[in-house]
């Protein structure tokens, strides 16, 4: 069965016996300051509606205390809401029955944690078969599944060490080897890379990312790391105290931030590593030669200039998925383009829109 999207509409969390009572202050404007001072409840998340879609990687990035995790745990009903809808498959998760949202935590679900949450006494091959043990299926179907897994992420050879025998990337890898073996239609990443030395933890986004182009899972990553959520992130929703301040794709992110919060956040974003080659080309001059290379429209600027240059060409087509010549590209247009802000789409209107 394919994924599904999640849908998560009008959400609202008030940390407090009555946070009930609260919705409706909040909503009308009260803060997470005032709240806490006069009525002594927290404010941990504040009408969110998030798209999140369906084989794709919805990255929900803030910084500490922004209301990320909360966020993500009320997916799997870790946390009840206080008001709001998390819906997959058209059911709201928040109004399951205990034995509807036991099967759907075993069956749909799968956690990687930011501490690894291994089991000590178990080996990696007995952590890693889990969650299936829990399902019941039988013995032999839990070891195959698991050790393809297990060889996926690198551990063949390590299935019978354990957690304390691994460093701390290899007990990583085994638990987003038990997430997979699970199968569940939705995983759930809870800064699970960010306890990992960079080098490390590139290389575990890399490995997420292989697999993520078979599997193709509704995947919902929490990072407070700009650079991760724009290399996995297919969209990414930034949060600040509770509420969504902008979503959408890195590129519209980076390109049109939303305010002075989300400027600091995208500054100094390596722009080559996250703007394509379709936002910046121009129209095709009538005489662009059959000679010059192409390019695919879709390709981000940095690689657009590698192949350029390692071509010792100045100028290059670009073409849609089909083939097509969609407009061309100049090798200054796109060095200029990748140390400065470009001009979204829409800017001119907006600006005229001001000025008005």
């Amino acid at each position: 069965m394919a994924s599904q999207s999640i849908e998560i509409k009008n959400l609202y969390k008030i940390f407090g016996p009555h946070g009930e009572r609260y919705v409706d202050m909040v909503a009308n404007g009260m803060t997470k300051t005032e709240l806490n001072e006069k009525h002594s409840h927290v404010l941990g998340l504040q009408d969110i509606n998030i798209h999140m879609p369906a084989g794709q990687i919805q990255v929900v990035m803030g910084l500490s205390g922004s209301g990320k995790s909360t966020l993500i745990r009320h997916i799997n009903r870790l946390i009840d809401p206080t008001a709001g809808e998390v819906l997959y498959d058209g059911v709201d998760v928040c109004k399951m029955k205990k034995g509807a949202l036991r099967q759907f935590r075993r069956h749909k679900t799968a956690m990687v944690f930011q501490k690894f949450a291994l089991l000590p006494h178990r080996t990696v091959m007995e952590n890693t078969v889990f969650g299936l043990e829990i399902q019941g299926v039988p013995a032999g179907e839990c070891e195959r599944r698991a050790t393809r897994w297990l060889d996926r992420v690198g551990l063949t050879g390590f299935e019978d060490n354990y957690p304390n025998q691994l460093s701390g990337g290899m007990q990583q890898r085994v638990g987003l080897a038990r997430a997979l073996t699970n199968d569940a239609d939705i995983l759930l990443m809870d800064e699970a890379f960010s306890a990992l030395d960079p080098l490390i933890r590139m290389d575990m986004q890399t490995v997420l990312l292989d697999i993520q182009k078979e599997l193709q899972k509704t995947i919902v990553f929490i990072t407070h790391d700009l650079d991760e959520a724009l290399r996995l992130g297919d969209r990414i929703a930034i949060l600040r105290d509770g509420a969504v301040v902008q979503q959408g794709t890195g590129q519209e992110i980076v390109l049109n931030p939303a305010d002075e919060y989300i400027s600091s956040f995208v500054k100094e974003v390596n722009r080559g590593r996250v703007v394509k080659v379709k936002t910046i080309m121009t129209p095709v001059a009538s005489d662009a030669g059959s000679e010059l290379i192409s390019v695919n429209e879709n390709v981000l600027l940095e690689k657009a200039a590698k192949t350029m240059t390692d071509s010792n060409q100045q100028n290059a087509l670009v073409v849609d998925a089909s083939g097509n010549t969609v407009g061309q590209l100049d090798i200054h247009d796109v060095i200029a383009a990748m140390v400065t802000p470009v001009e979204h789409e829409g800017a001119e209107e907006e600006a005229s829109a001001e000025a008005a």
